[in-house]
């Protein structure tokens, strides 16, 4: 079975662990398929176009047209027992939920669904003397896997805007590594802004709402100089519109960005 050919997985567990972020345990034999060390890497969750979960392959099957996917990241993965374990943001910033937070927040141990995966992992380069890692909720996961892989003696800092006091959670993180938890994207690019920048060599992550990367982007590559290679920026989302149409203008905005 490739690893773009849909399979199914059951709910093995479902916890509220913050306000607005909710913790799946997913499982199944067609887990088996998934190298050990894909955390941090994504799933794509299959939905039908009225928003239901695609519950097996054969369901899969009967649409005339594509499903609708959802991108999430895999936050931990257990290739002993086949469990792998996603945290969903239940609320957006625009206070609207998808599909895939709304199955999220009402689903039950037993449920099922398909998804498709594993996708690309994403680390910041190591490579440096001093890291920063910026994102919203959407991006908590993915920093909180780069957080626990990283080097005992790592220095840096973590700025995470959340929507709520309550979301801040228990980071695993060098003692060198300060975290920052902001709210709102105002707040969230001035604490970018206020970092010292001075002559350190800096590896930089971000992920966020698509217009806020744009002005980080621009402050990282333009007015800081942070090499190509030391720079990893993305969009996970877009204000006001869903993932199909967020994933053309991402493409459009890449390509206007390399010239």
């Amino acid at each position: 079975m490739s690893k773009r050919e849909p399979c199914q997985v059951t709910v093995k567990s479902a916890e509220r662990l913050t306000t607005n972020m909710q913790r799946l345990v997913l499982s199944g034999e067609s887990l088996s398929r998934f190298p050990a060390s894909c955390e941090s890497g994504y799933i794509k969750l299959l939905f039908m176009p009225d928003g239901a979960p695609v519950t097996d392959t054969i369901c899969l099957k009967s649409l005339s047209g594509k499903p609708v996917m959802r991108t999430y990241t895999i936050r931990q993965f257990n290739a002993e027992t086949l469990e792998m374990t996603v945290d969903f943001v239940l609320h957006g910033h625009d206070g609207h939920s998808g599909p895939a937070a709304n199955w999220a927040e009402h689903c039950k141990a037993g449920d099922t669904i398909c998804i498709a995966g594993p996708g690309d992992i994403k680390l910041i380069n190591q490579d440096a003397q001093w890291l920063l890692f910026a994102g919203d909720m959407t991006a908590l996961p993915a920093i909180s896997c780069n957080l626990e892989q990283l080097p005992a003696n790592t220095r840096g800092v973590v700025i995470i805007d959340i929507l709520d006091d309550s979301d801040r959670q228990s980071l695993i993180a060098p003692e060198g590594i300060e975290v920052i938890w902001v709210k709102g994207r105002d707040e969230f690019l001035s604490t970018i802004h206020n970092q010292s920048w001075s002559d350190t060599n800096v590896s930089v992550w971000c992920a966020c709402e698509f217009s806020v990367m744009r002005e980080a982007r621009q402050f990282f590559k333009v007015e800081n100089n942070i090499p190509r290679e030391k720079l990893y920026i993305s969009s996970y989302w877009k204000q006001g519109i869903a993932e199909e149409e967020h994933k053309v203008v991402k493409q459009q905005d890449a390509e206007k960005d390399k010239g």
